[in-house]
């Protein structure tokens, strides 16, 4: 029982720090398809409890936000969480595996980059951030 009670502050905190970061949670299929639908760029976070989540990618997504060059829209799904919704994103990532953490750029739906979780563990948030700076550079406005 404590640790259900535990996994839930844990859970609620992930999500916590994504808002707060500016990134709209998708929590169903329906969120996801009509995000996907929009025309322009979309960088999706899948979000995770790991410590790799927390350490790395959460602070690199939310520095994200203030970079010069941004996506139209910040969105995040949960792995182990949103299970449907995360599903249906990761059916719009044609040609990678499921991975969490993990960051997708899409452009009017369409997978343009991932940076997956074996470029997150073990990294810095820095060269995280770097390669989305990259593809941010590269294929947002």
């Amino acid at each position: 029982m404590q640790f259900n009670f535990y996994m839930n502050d844990v859970v609620e905190t992930a999500r916590k720090e994504m808002v707060e970061a500016g990134y709209k949670e998708l929590k169903s299929p329906e969120d996801v398809d009509r995000i996907m639908e929009e025309e322009g760029t979309t960088l999706v976070m899948v979000n995770s409890v790991c410590g790799c989540a927390g350490g790395i990618a959460r602070p690199a997504a939310a520095y994200m936000k203030n970079y010069e060059t941004t996506p139209d829209r910040f969105v995040t799904v949960f792995a182990g969480q949103d299970k449907e919704a995360t599903a249906k994103a990761r059916e719009y990532f044609k040609g990678y595996a499921p991975s969490s953490p993990s960051f997708a750029l899409l452009k009017d739906g369409e997978i343009q980059m991932m940076v997956e979780r074996h470029e997150i563990e073990g990294h810095e948030p820095i060269q995280v951030v770097q390669k989305l700076e990259k593809a941010f550079d590269q294929h947002c406005k």
